[in-house]
C-alpha cells in the first residue's frame, strides 16, 4: 500500500545513519559531509564536518560520538566539539566503510561495501569491531555488502542487513564482543546475489533498519517501488508500505519512540534531493541504535 509521510525537513544531500539520542534526531550527509541532528520542529543543526564522509553514527559510554568516515575508512571520535581518529580501518575494511551500530559497552560493529556497489568482479566484505579502547579487528567475513545493524535490547545479538543477498543476518555476541552462531534471521527471496542495478527492481534491499519492542525489523528497501517494510524473524512481512520518494534508512524515535523517521533521496536527482519524512506506527522502538 502507498502511504503518506509527514515532511520533516528537505533540501538535505544524501541523509544516512538516523539515530534517536537525547531529543533528537542525529543524521549523517554524506554529499554535504556534515553530522547534523533535527528536533521534531524541524529545526537543524550542524554537529560536525567530515571531509571523509561521514556515515554511521553511535555513542560510547562516555557521550562522545562515533563516526564512520566512508572514503578514507576511519572511526572517529567527537568529543568536546573535536574530531580525532579513534581506530584506522583501512588495513581491515575491503572497501568504503559505511554504516555502523555500537553496543552498551561501547563497541562498534561496522560494515563496508566489500567492492564497489554493482561494479564487477563482485567481492565480499567484513564487519569490524572496534573496542572501547580503540582496537579494531575482523568480526565477521564473506558479507553481501553488510549494512544496517541493530542489536536487541539484551545486547546479545547483532542483526545486520546484507544489502546484496536480499537478507537479514543474525549473529550472537560473545562477552568478549566476538560474534557467533551466524545464522539467517529474514530471507526476502531465494534470487541470489544482486550483482547488477537491474536486479533491484522488484527485490527487497535492506539499506537501514531500525528495531520495534515486538522484535520486528523496519527495512529501508531502495528498490524501484521505494518500499518500506516490517519483517518478523523468520520472514513474515506484516508492513509493506510504497513512498513517493526512495528510502535509504529508518529510525523509531520521539517523545514517545512511534514515530519512525524515514530518511529519503536519489542517486538519481541533484545533489539537495535529500528529506527527512515521518510516520507514526503503533509499537515503539527497542533496542540499539
Amino acid at each position: 500500500m502507498t502511504v503518506k509521510t509527514t515532511l520533516l525537513i528537505d533540501g538535505l544531500g544524501f541523509p544516512e545513519g538516523p539515530r534517536w539520542h537525547d531529543g533528537k534526531l542525529w543524521f549523517s550527509d554524506f554529499v554535504m559531509k556534515k553530522i547534523m541532528t533535527v528536533d521534531l520542529e524541524g529545526t537543524v543543526k550542524v554537529i560536525a564536518e567530515v571531509p571523509g564522509q561521514p556515515s554511521g553514527l553511535g555513542w560510547l559510554p562516555d557521550q562522545s560520538l562515533l563516526v564512520v568516515s566512508m572514503a578514507d575508512r576511519r572511526l572517529l571520535r567527537f568529543h568536546n566539539g573535536t574530531l580525532s581518529e579513534f581506530a584506522d580501518l583501512s588495513g581491515l575494511a575491503s572497501s568504503y566503510c559505511n554504516d555502523m551500530v555500537v553496543d552498551y559497552d561501547g563497541r562498534a560493529y561496522i560494515g563496508n561495501f566489500g567492492s564497489p556497489l554493482f561494479e564487477q568482479p563482485y567481492q565480499p566484505a567484513e564487519i569490524v569491531l572496534v573496542t572501547p579502547t580503540g582496537e579494531a579487528r575482523v568480526a565477521a567475513r564473506d558479507m553481501a555488502f553488510p549494512n544496517g545493524s541493530v542489536i536487541t535490547p539484551d545486547g546479545k545479538t547483532l542483526i545486520v542487513g546484507e544489502t546484496l543477498a536480499a537478507r537479514l543476518t543474525a549473529f550472537d555476541i560473545e562477552s568478549d564482543g566476538s560474534l557467533s552462531h551466524r545464522r539467517v534471521w529474514a530471507q526476502f527471496d531465494d534470487l541470489g546475489l544482486l550483482t547488477r542495478r537491474a536486479e533491484i527492481i522488484n527485490r527487497v534491499t535492506p539499506d537501514g533498519i531500525c528495531l520495534d519492542a515486538e522484535g520486528a525489523i523496519w527495512v529501508a528497501s531502495p528498490n524501484a517501488r521505494s518500499e518500506l517494510v516490517r519483517v518478523r524473524e523468520g520472514g513474515e512481512i506484516t508492513h509493506r508500505f510504497e513512498l513517493e520518494h526512495t528510502p535509504f534508512a529508518c529510525m523509531l524515535g520521539g517523545t514517545d519512540c512511534l514515530t519512525l523517521f524515514v530518511l529519503t533521496s536519489s542517486l538519481y536527482e541533484s545533489d539537495r534531493a535529500g528529506r527527512i519524512e515521518t510516520i507514526q506506527v503503533d509499537i515503539p522502538g527497542a533496542g540499539l541504535p
